[in-house]
């Protein structure tokens, strides 16, 4: 089994920057891929970015692929989400998750490819 953490979140000012940090730890001797989602209230669950076990990245719409950068540490199950420029259109709960697998990057979209998730962190971004 494996668990995920997400810590980092809190309340910032329009144009801030804020890093996530995601930790997945548990019976796994592998380097999992990882994914950030995010929800907004009323909204669905929106892909933002994420990042295989080989450093590749992808990234969701393009309201953040010119502010947010994913990364991670080399060979840990430890992930990071920088968030520059927030607006508060990027008010959600972010949510980190974790597959057991090695998905093709057009899978790392979908929700349904990670087994594990953590229980989000909130970021605020005030006007």
């Amino acid at each position: 089994q494996v668990q995920v953490a997400e810590s980092g979140g809190g309340l910032v000012q329009v144009g801030d920057s804020l890093r996530l940090s995601c930790a997945a730890s548990g019976t796994t001797s592998r380097t999992l891929p990882l994914a950030w989602f995010r929800q907004a209230p009323g909204k669905e669950r929106e892909f933002v970015a994420a990042i295989k076990s080989s450093g590749g990245t992808t990234y969701g719409a393009d309201s953040v692929k010119y502010r947010f950068t994913v990364s991670r540490d080399r060979g840990k199950n430890t992930g990071y989400l920088h968030m520059n420029t927030l607006n508060p259109e990027d008010t959600a709960v972010y949510y980190c998750a974790a597959a057991s697998g090695s998905p093709v990057t057009s899978s790392m979209w979908f929700a349904s490819t990670y087994e594990y998730w953590g229980q989000g962190t909130q970021v605020t971004v005030a006007s």
